[in-house]
């Protein structure tokens, strides 16, 4: 029932506003002119065509091939179209993404039953559709952009990790990959949970093994002690050591001292980690090839192409832009307030900083240097950031960033701050080393980006909720929330064009 009304609540606005975007905005807009004519060239059949402008593969093209596909029959025979290539309009090109958008929040319901299995049907129906609502995604819902497609695909891929299909799980991370060759970050970041989820699964079994082997050691020292005569000071030794192990077993079971432990240190949880991964590492090596394979073919093709991006390489070269992971931690933090600046998530993060009071101040110390070093040197300002005054960015950036020479410097206190209290809420269910995971493969994304897009912090930021133990209070000033922005930004969309004197058409304001 939980996927039923997930997926007939989203409908319940994709379906409407995408009949008042597609009547309002019959044309290609933005980016859409570069990928709906060669959307088009495909339904055509010519897949030798290229646009040399788009950067991404052409994932997206075949998914909406295989959309327009089941479609045909039924167009054909009530004779609305008298082609193929007739029926890939701009209109059903971005109804791909309607269509995607509500399997997406499918997914999502489903990694929050997987990863919360006591919530219950109804909070995980009600956190979907709060998801589904994240403003980034829901706009793009609406136009002919490969984000929808790309976090579906990865999401998608997660999930059959988590149900240990990893076979699958390899071959839609390679489908994630032709939609966006970024992906190949997140393949291998949900790879490495896989890994992790096996050894800790496999620690578990040798932890009841020694349990076992603990109980029939005290039942024959128990034998062994009523039926001989023993020294009392060896019998109490004998007894106080199956009864520390015994112990220790326990508290392994009730996952409070186990690789799960916030109490154990790093190195030793990566060790063990490392320790259990290579005895198991066959077991690991047969499992995972398969995204080995995706790997290796990813970078045959880099090395085929020259670069990352198909298209426009000068526009989107690779550059170390570590403010980008700064952005991120800050706006995904106002994206989910109540999480990040409640009275108890800041308690929270002052008691386990207090917990070692010289270890956190050197922590805290070294994030905020890395912070005013990264915003200074680091601080990339793309031409197409400042000159398209279409993107809200260009405003964030003239009239917060910029607003005074200090202002950069100003907001690191609040980025540090940011991180932090993300590493607080993953940390509480996660491991440690899984947190590290998470952040490489943010940064990964995200550094290398020239250009501020909100766009891409989608990714990133659906995994730190879906690892986010969010309370229904939170969820509905959330929904509230997103809402209000969606509303903001689809009025400014539709009803606020504007022109500009250097380029004729009409222009209009979007993330």
């Amino acid at each position: 029932m939980g996927r039923v009304a997930v997926a007939l609540t989203v409908s319940l606005w994709v379906i409407p506003i995408s009949i008042l975007v597609n009547r309002i905005v019959p044309d290609p807009y933005m980016d859409e002119i570069f990928h709906i004519p060669q959307a088009q060239q495909y339904c055509r059949g010519n897949f030798w065509s290229w646009d040399p402008m788009i950067t991404t593969p052409p994932g997206l093209y075949y998914i909406s091939l295989g959309h327009i596909a089941c479609l045909f029959p039924g167009m054909y025979v009530a004779r609305l179209v008298s082609s193929f290539a007739q029926l890939c309009s701009p209109i059903l090109l971005r109804s791909v993404n309607g269509v995607l958008a509500v399997a997406c929040s499918i997914i999502v319901y489903e990694i929050i039953i997987h990863l919360r299995p006591n919530i219950g049907e109804r909070r995980a129906s009600f956190q979907a559709v709060v998801l589904a609502l994240y403003p980034l995604h829901w706009f793009f819902t609406f136009l002919y952009y490969t984000d929808v497609a790309s976090l579906t695909a990865v999401l998608s891929l997660y999930l059959a990790c988590l149900k240990k299909k990893y076979y699958l799980s390899a071959l839609l991370g390679a489908i994630a990959v032709i939609i966006r060759q970024t992906n190949i970050i997140w393949v291998l970041f949900v790879a490495c949970t896989g890994v992790m989820y096996i050894t800790t699964a496999h620690r578990k079994e040798s932890m009841k093994e020694v349990g076992v082997n603990v109980s029939r050691m005290k039942t024959a020292l128990s034998i062994f002690k009523n039926s001989v005569s023993v020294h009392p000071s060896l019998r109490k030794r004998k007894a106080k050591s199956a009864v520390d192990t015994s112990k220790h077993f326990e508290t392994s079971e009730n996952g409070s001292s186990n690789v799960h432990s916030s109490d154990a240190g790093f190195l030793e949880e990566f060790q063990s980690l490392f320790s259990t991964s290579w005895h198991i590492k066959w077991k690991l090596l047969l499992l995972f090839c398969p995204f080995f394979l995706v790997l290796v073919a990813f970078i045959a093709f880099v090395r085929w192409n020259g670069s990352v991006v198909l298209g426009a390489k000068d526009a989107h070269a690779v550059s170390p832009h570590f403010a980008q992971i700064m952005y991120f931690s800050l706006v995904s933090a106002l994206l989910s307030a109540p999480l990040h600046f409640s009275v108890r998530q800041r308690a929270d993060l002052f008691r386990s900083l207090r917990k070692n009071r010289l270890v956190s101040l050197c922590q805290i110390l070294a994030a905020l240097i890395t912070g005013l070093l990264s915003v200074h040197f680091f601080s990339v300002a793309h031409p197409y950031l400042l000159a398209d005054n279409r993107h809200y960015t260009f405003y964030l950036w003239r009239r917060v960033i910029k607003a005074h020479w200090l202002m950069k410097y100003l907001l690191v206190p609040v980025y540090v701050y940011s991180w932090f209290s993300i590493f607080s809420i993953l940390g509480k269910g996660r491991q440690r080393i899984w947190v590290l995971a998470y952040f490489l493969a943010t940064a990964a994304v995200l550094v290398p980006a020239p250009l501020i897009e909100f766009r891409y912090y989608s990714l990133p930021f659906f995994f730190l909720m879906l690892h986010s133990h969010i309370s229904d209070g939170q969820s509905l000033l959330l929904g509230l929330a997103y809402m209000i922005i969606n509303c903001f930004t689809m009025i400014m969309f539709l009803f606020r064009p504007f022109y500009w004197e250097h380029e004729p058409g009409i222009q209009r304001f979007i993330w």
